[in-house]
């Protein structure tokens, strides 16, 4: 809620402290209203200890050519790079199924050799053995390779399919929307400011010339400058407002429109921990004499906590943890 203004009976030194004062405890950063440092510390984070997402990309930063980039499209190319990550780590899995194949291949192949097939006795009983468990072995490769394709491989794949890139790009619309709209709203304000120092600046010469020379028109002219100042002081009261509420929109959907992002990384983190578990299983299926290689990894992926990736990434990234407040006037 905002009081009156009243241009003609505060004086320009008054006004003057007044502002010096908001100024004091507000700032405008690209056209987002944050508290100073001083008067930040009364506000609480969100979704405290949780690194949050809706807790620390409200301010803008630079990117390294020096672009201007807002928290939002941070968190916008987190999910992008992250669903880059997903499709790379598809074609690793599938350079890997193509290896399983070849050496299957290659392992039935050798089998069907005829060399020292001759060998007679107890010795030639374990040398055909041994030709057959590669025949054997080549089976288990073939079948590891197929279950990879279908339990590893395309889960990858089609995890987040094709309207994932349609959905970012309706948030960033969206989002981006709003903060246009903001930017319209804070030049109205800043025109319908400057509109009023206008007025309240004609008010005052048109008093001073009433003080020199006193006449029923310059009385008359004082009163039109004082309906207009207090019109101005009105459209500047309607200006912020405005600018408030769509402020106030931005912040409520950046909030969700955040969380959104965030339980979807969550999502992804655990869904590929699930699935990169279920690659280590069918290895150890396949070959358990080789799990020793594969402890480092089952120990890793034991370790994985979207909560602590969080944390790491937030801390490298975050832009600020400060959220918009209303403009005072």
């Amino acid at each position: 809620m905002f009081c009156r203004l009243s241009p003609g009976s505060t004086s320009p030194a008054r006004r003057q402290n007044k502002e010096k004062e908001i100024k004091e405890t507000k700032i405008t950063i690209n056209c987002v209203t944050f508290p100073v440092s001083a008067s930040a510390l009364e506000q609480q984070l969100l979704k405290p200890n949780e690194w949050s997402y809706c807790d620390y990309f409200w301010a803008d930063k630079r990117d390294p050519q020096g672009a201007t980039v807002s928290g939002f499209e941070v968190l916008l190319q987190k999910q992008l790079k992250g669903k880059q990550m997903q499709k790379e780590m598809a074609e690793f899995i599938r350079e890997r199924i193509k290896i399983e194949e070849e050496y299957a291949k290659n392992l039935s192949k050798l089998s069907m050799f005829p060399m020292a097939a001759q060998e007679e006795g107890t010795l030639g009983e374990a040398w055909a053995q041994l030709k057959k468990s590669l025949a054997d072995e080549a089976e288990v490769h073939l079948k590891f390779s197929s279950k990879l394709q279908s339990e590893v491989e395309k889960p990858l794949l089609t995890f987040k399919g094709d309207n994932f890139k349609k959905d970012m790009k309706k948030y960033d619309h969206h989002i981006a929307d709003l903060r246009k709209q903001l930017v319209s709203r804070y030049a109205a304000v800043e025109k319908a400011r400057k509109a009023l120092a206008d007025r309240q600046k004609d008010l005052e010469v048109k008093t001073q010339q009433l003080e020199i020379k006193l006449s029923n028109k310059t009385e008359e002219d004082i009163k039109k400058a004082r309906r207009k100042s207090t019109q101005a002081g009105d459209d500047l009261m309607r200006c912020v407002d405005l600018y408030n509420q769509a402020q106030s929109k931005w912040f409520e959907e950046m909030v969700t429109t955040s969380l959104e992002l965030e339980r979807l990384e969550v999502e992804r983190v655990e869904t590929i921990q699930q699935l990169l578990r279920q690659y280590t299983t069918l290895r150890h299926e396949t070959d358990m004499f080789n799990q020793s290689t594969l402890e480092p990894v089952d120990q890793l992926l034991q370790s994985v906590d979207p909560a602590k990736d969080r944390e790491l990434w937030v801390k490298e990234h975050k832009t600020g943890d400060l959220r918009p407040v209303d403009m005072d006037i």
